[in-house]
């Protein structure tokens, strides 16, 4: 309500703007507040991410039953991080080394976060039984929690919301895995059986 208030605002002054002046520069407070009213209205563009990953938080290739939707505005729709299918009970892994920065529950359901270690990234699980806890280390591929029954996040069935922020700024979490492990794995060479050798 307050954005619709600020743009219907600036809506009304700019033609008196434009009469005085005879332009269409703001400057001054004006020129603040309309800068302001766009970054709040707007998210920042998506930055880098590092290919840190080294584990998916379940399973080892788990189905993505809810892609990354990035909102259109700061407060618009979208889904802000990846719905990932497993099963009650099933472990849930830190994808990169870093410490836990938050073990407890939110509007009742279990969610985890975990700062990554040489970055300004914290990735985030639910719904997701902590097994460590605030402050605590963990390793890429650590087993952190085990993935709670609870709530219709994912209608039916269970699932792992995991989310990326970069500060108060939710990113792909998907863009930590590298290539391998995104795709399912290195290649790897098998022997050939039962193929004569070329000749010459």
């Amino acid at each position: 309500m307050r954005r619709t208030m600020r743009w219907v605002g600036a809506a009304a002054v700019l033609p008196l703007l434009l009469a005085v002046t005879g332009t269409l520069t703001v400057t001054g407070a004006w020129g603040r507040a309309w800068a302001l009213a766009r970054a709040e209205d707007f998210p920042p563009p998506p930055a880098t991410v590092p290919a840190i990953g080294r584990a998916w938080p379940v399973g080892p290739r788990p189905p993505v039953l809810r892609g990354w939707e990035p909102p259109a505005t700061v407060y618009g729709p979208g889904h802000r991080g990846v719905d990932l299918g497993a099963a009650p009970g099933a472990e849930v892994r830190a994808v990169a080394a870093g410490r836990v920065s938050f073990a407890g529950r939110v509007a009742g359901r279990g969610v985890l976060s975990v700062r990554l270690a040489g970055t300004d990234l914290r990735t985030t699980y639910e719904p997701v039984t902590a097994r460590v806890e605030k402050g605590a280390e963990v390793a890429a591929g650590q087993v952190v929690g085990t993935v709670e029954p609870v709530g219709a996040h994912c209608g039916a069935r269970a699932c792992v919301h995991w989310g990326l922020l970069r500060g108060d700024v939710y990113v792909n979490p998907l863009l930590l895995l590298p290539p391998w492990l995104l795709n399912g794995g290195p290649s790897r060479l098998l022997p050939v059986l039962g193929v004569p050798l070329p000749k010459g």
